[in-house]
């Protein structure tokens, strides 16, 4: 069996029990349903319950770098997918992308309603902010301080929100986007949580700084990639495959790589960029060939 073989079999393990653990993270974490607030607690746990956690894992996997202990390592990235299942939910609404799938279910707004899935995206994002602050993540306080501080940079005006923003302008103009503003565009809205979630394994680990770099450059090549990929499914899989409304972005009119470049030339893009992504982890050596692994099946996905 192949090296680039058995690490795919490793990951196609670790990466279910990886989201199993995060699963029970967030059961944890997320408050119960009870008390006249209860509809909240149900639809923020509608939400945040299910999907890959390829952002969690990159945390998990980050953090096994440096020995960090594996429950912190869980809460932070219980966290970052607490933010990530905020952003979906108000992505999905009326206002931003209008859709009403997701993960193969009906969207939060679907499922309950507008005012209910913005309090539960609300909720989520402060959720998130808190689980990184308690002292149960970390010992050290500099550290939960470095992690708040880099999410907070990763979600705001000049990561997600403005990213998102970006593409609310891009669709509004209705005019062609080039391949550095479609670059820039998705960095923004994707790629820098998922740089973050790369990177944060480092900081619990108190990582020197080359090699937090290191990692922060294979999450923001990692991120191009999946927002590639991502685009890619748009384009050719059925929502069945997806769990979630295909054929959406060329319907709106959206400018991305696929739409600019075809989808053969935006595959290949996506597969230079994961390759570039793996080459950041020599340092790493043979410790981070779940990295690579999640690399090269970050391309290859089908949903």
């Amino acid at each position: 069996m192949s090296e680039t073989v058995a690490a795919a079999d490793a990951l196609s393990t670790a990466l279910p029990e990886a989201a199993a653990e995060i699963e029970r993270t967030l059961d944890a974490l997320l408050p119960r349903p009870e008390g006249a607030e209860s509809r909240l607690f149900e639809a923020m746990r509608y939400a945040a319950m299910g999907g890959k956690r390829l952002r969690g894992f990159l945390v998990i996997e980050g953090a096994r770098q440096f020995g960090v202990a594996r429950a912190s390592a869980l809460r932070t990235a219980a966290a970052i997918e607490m933010l990530h299942a905020y952003s979906l939910v108000h992505d999905d609404l009326p206002a931003m992308d209008d859709d009403d799938l997701r993960r193969g279910k009906p969207t939060v707004h679907r499922a309950f309603d507008e005012a209910t899935a913005i309090l539960a995206g609300d909720a989520l994002q402060a959720a998130a902010f808190g689980t990184l602050a308690d002292e149960d993540t970390h010992s050290d306080a500099a550290v939960r301080v470095e992690l708040v501080r880099c999410l907070a940079r990763a979600a705001g005006a000049r990561g997600m929100c403005g990213g998102q923003m970006l593409d609310m302008l891009a669709e509004q103009a209705g005019a062609p986007m080039d391949e550095p503003a479609i670059g820039r565009l998705q960095l923004l809205k994707t790629g820098r949580l998922i740089e973050f979630s790369a990177e944060a394994g480092a900081i619990l680990g108190k990582a020197p700084m080359a090699q937090r770099h290191a990692l922060a450059a294979f999450g923001r090549e990692l991120g191009a990639a999946f927002q590639i990929a991502d685009d890619l499914l748009d384009a050719t899989a059925s929502a069945e495959q997806a769990g979630k409304r295909t054929g959406k972005d060329a319907e709106a009119g959206k400018a991305t790589l696929v739409s600019l470049l075809g989808i053969e030339r935006a595959r290949l893009q996506a597969e230079r960029l994961a390759e570039q992504a793996i080459r950041h982890l020599d340092s790493f050596g043979e410790r981070a060939g779940l990295l690579r692994a999640l690399a090269a099946f970050t391309v290859q996905r089908k949903n």
